[in-house]
């Protein structure tokens, strides 16, 4: 039994090494929505962080660290109870933002811009950091949206792992819906550390992806504000 098991993992392996060398080093993206299981959210965040630690511990100790050093055997834990409680938390629905939406009573019809957003995530291939900024304008349909609420929800769809076309419509598609207007435009600018830390080792490029929908998508004219305000202008 034990050498057929043997056996099945080493295929496992082999699959997922031919796998991989097929894709290579392209950046690949699956669906528009974060590739997750149906039973995600079955175990409970304490039990998650409990297990993360373990195997990270394990992780470590296959690394020849020691975790009898004082600098170190804290580092599971550190490790795991970050995963789940922040820089992943937005993979659990509960965490979502509640988008409150208030009546434009000062009946604003023009552009209104939100830029230089922090965004912190963390590629999905690599698991390392994605850092940048998001620059998010939409034009009101009656209603208008707290201010902090667009970074919540850049923060929210930040929080997982990510490939950062996907995290921009995600974005994007959020805040049509949130504010019931088609009138949305997103544009992040970030770094990569799985380019600048690992691989090609280039650390001045960065990546620039967009969305734009309703006039933003029509209309040049309204691209070109949007780009203006936040210096993108040809």
């Amino acid at each position: 039994m034990k050498q057929k098991e043997t056996l099945l993992n080493t295929m496992g392996i082999k699959i997922a090494r031919a796998s991989f060398e097929e894709i290579g080093e392209e950046h690949v993206g699956t669906s528009l929505e974060t590739p997750l299981r149906e039973d995600a959210f079955e175990m409970d965040d304490e039990l998650k962080v409990e297990l993360i630690e373990k195997h990270f511990r394990e992780i470590m100790n296959i690394m020849g660290l020691d975790l009898t050093d004082d600098s170190l055997k804290g580092t599971p834990h550190r490790v795991a109870k970050m995963y789940v409680k922040e820089v992943f938390s937005g993979l659990n629905p509960k965490n979502k933002p509640v988008a409150k939406l208030f009546e434009n009573k000062y009946k604003y019809n023009e552009m209104l811009v939100e830029k230089d957003i922090t965004v912190h995530s963390h590629c999905e291939h690599h698991f390392v950091p994605i850092y940048g900024k998001a620059h998010v304008a939409y034009i009101s349909n009656g209603s208008v949206i707290g201010l902090s609420k667009i970074n919540r929800i850049v923060q929210y769809f930040s929080q997982r792992p990510q490939v950062q076309e996907r995290l921009t419509m995600q974005i994007g598609n959020e805040l049509k819906e949130a504010l019931g207007t088609d009138d949305v435009a997103v544009i992040i600018d970030a770094y990569h550390m799985c380019v600048s830390s690992r691989g090609v080792k280039d650390t001045q490029s960065s990546t620039v992806t967009s969305f734009y929908s309703g006039k933003f998508e029509k209309d040049e004219q309204s691209r070109n504000e949007f780009m203006q305000y936040i210096n993108l202008e040809k």
